[in-house]
């Protein structure tokens, strides 16, 4: 089983890792346009906002909730069933976010005024904000349909991963990239408000992924036309499992808008760092942590069909392995190489030396709390493959208040930086509950093995930051440096904290028989 693991989780990784290196790309090509001044925050704001509702619909809670219900239904071998699941499924969730996009289009400014609360009392009072609410209000009208191509896109990929096809939705979100960067340069100069260009190439980019996978569906014989069915068996078992797991899967995300909601009070900027600093953070959590997490579910959903229970916590031990191996190095790395990282790949353009000052402050926060991101992104699909949604959410709502009271203590005292460590804290706490919860039920325990394992690269990382430090230049020495000599010296920096890190661990005895299940 963890060869095969093992393979799905290269392919989805190296897919994953296509589409985080343009997402990069058009990172920088949006930093050099726009920078982290009041254009850059309004059009990162209103690009948030449909992508936490992604996380609802599609892929969180949704998916979730569909992927072990379609499991039960694949592992029937009644093709006839799976399909017609496939169709009420797509039908009922199609007209839900349907009214949602509608909804979102028509009442923008009543988005925009709840979770950019500030702008919106700058708009009432004639304040300097202003103007962000009103081009926030408009670019969310652009953005917002987005939702609905990302739904079925996520619903495709859905299907397409529980029949073992991982490599076409890991690829899916490269085209968003390219269009993003294709609109950046060809759109955005020729506008007034090249933010409103960014905008135009969300909404492509959302219909060239949704017209991307219908090959796939036709090819693998589910391609289906949508139906109505609210009261179908299989669609109300999704729904009863995906209303807690609105809140459940998404508490990150919801913390992340709530960061949001605060920010719009700080200074002009906020929100860009904030930003940056995330989008450094997603590029391991996505490589690693979700596609470990998303090669797992389905495995975890089969064994529980098949009351594998030793089968199971092998699966689930894996998984917490590999995220941990891949984890602990990033999670030091970025914190470490914070102020190079940024230099390297957004100061440019619009994009200061400032910028990079404060935007690493938020980095460092964020990034202390990546292997908590991972974990939680490998221990939740234990209680979703179990078809428990319930017990995550109690767990959710503990790590959204301890979210919210860390906010309030530490973006009083260290503004926007304060939001970042709020919300690392908050995965410790969410990490920490999920799985306190699943050696409670005996469902899963760290092993010995494991165990071992991980105070291995414990020390391998701490040796790794060390060698690191020992080579690492002041932050003058890097600005008076050109592009080229920041970039090389950043890359040797990564190949020597890279091969400090492997080799302490082949010293210490780490063997690729560590990444391998129990069972085999």
């Amino acid at each position: 089983m963890s060869k095969r693991l093992l393979k799905s989780g290269m392919i989805v990784s190296a897919m994953t890792l296509i589409s985080r290196v343009l997402g990069l790309v058009r990172d920088v090509v949006v930093a050099n346009l726009m920078g982290a001044g009041a254009s850059a925050d309004v059009f990162f704001f209103a690009n948030k906002i449909p992508n936490f509702l992604r996380r609802l619909f599609a892929e969180g809670a949704f998916s979730q909730a569909f992927v072990p219900v379609l499991t039960e239904y694949h592992a029937s071998k009644d093709l006839d069933k799976t399909r017609q699941l496939i169709a009420r499924a797509a039908g009922t969730l199609g007209v839900i976010v349907s009214i949602v996009t509608i909804l979102g289009v028509l009442g923008s400014g009543v988005v925009t005024a709840l979770f950019g609360f500030g702008w919106f009392l700058d708009w009432l009072n004639g304040g300097p904000s202003a103007e962000k609410f009103e081009l926030a209000s408009l670019i969310l009208k652009i953005t917002f349909p987005y939702l609905w191509f990302i739904t079925f896109v996520a619903l495709s990929g859905a299907i397409l991963n529980t029949l073992g096809q991982f490599a076409v939705s890991s690829f899916t979100p490269v085209f968003l990239n390219v269009m993003i960067i294709l609109s950046a340069w060809f759109i955005a100069p020729q506008l007034d408000q090249p933010e409103i260009g960014l905008a135009i190439g969300v909404f492509i980019g959302g219909l060239v992924q949704f017209l991307f996978q219908i090959p796939f569906l036709i090819k693998a014989g589910v391609m289906v036309k949508p139906q109505w069915g609210w009261r179908d068996p299989g669609v109300v078992k999704i729904r009863t499992l995906m209303i807690p797991a609105l809140f459940g899967v998404s508490v990150s995300q919801i913390n992340l808008l709530f960061d949001t909601f605060i920010a719009s009070f700080l200074q002009t900027g906020s929100i860009s760092w904030l930003y940056y600093s995330d989008r450094l953070l997603e590029f391991p959590l996505g490589l690693f942590g979700i596609a470990i997490a998303t090669v797992i579910l389905p495995a975890l959903s089969r064994k529980h069909i098949d009351a594998h229970n030793d089968g199971f916590a092998q699966t689930m031990d894996w998984g917490v392995r590999m995220v941990t191996l891949l984890g602990v190095p990033a999670m030091l790395g970025l914190m470490v190489l914070a102020k190079p990282m940024l230099m390297v790949l957004f100061m440019r353009g619009e994009f200061s030396a400032q910028d990079v000052q404060f935007a690493s402050m938020s980095l460092m926060a964020y990034a202390s709390g990546l292997l908590n991101f991972m974990l939680i992104k490998v221990l939740a699909p234990g209680y979703y493959s179990r078809q428990d949604t319930k017990t995550p959410v109690k767990y959710g709502i503990i790590a959204m208040v301890t979210n919210m009271v860390f906010n309030a203590i530490f973006a009083w005292f260290y503004g926007y930086v304060g939001l970042a460590i709020a919300t690392a804290l908050s995965a410790l706490v969410n990490m920490s509950l999920l799985y306190r919860g699943l050696h409670r039920a005996g469902v899963y325990q760290l092993t010995q093995r494991t165990i071992v394992f991980m105070m291995k690269l414990l020390v391998a990382g701490g040796l790794m930051v060390a060698a690191i430090l020992s080579q690492l230049e002041a932050m003058d020495v890097w600005l008076s440096w050109t592009l080229l000599e920041r970039g090389t010296t950043l890359a040797a920096l990564i190949g020597l904290g890279a091969g400090v890190y492997l080799l302490t661990l082949l010293i210490l005895g780490v063997r690729l028989k560590d990444l391998k299940a129990a069972t085999e």
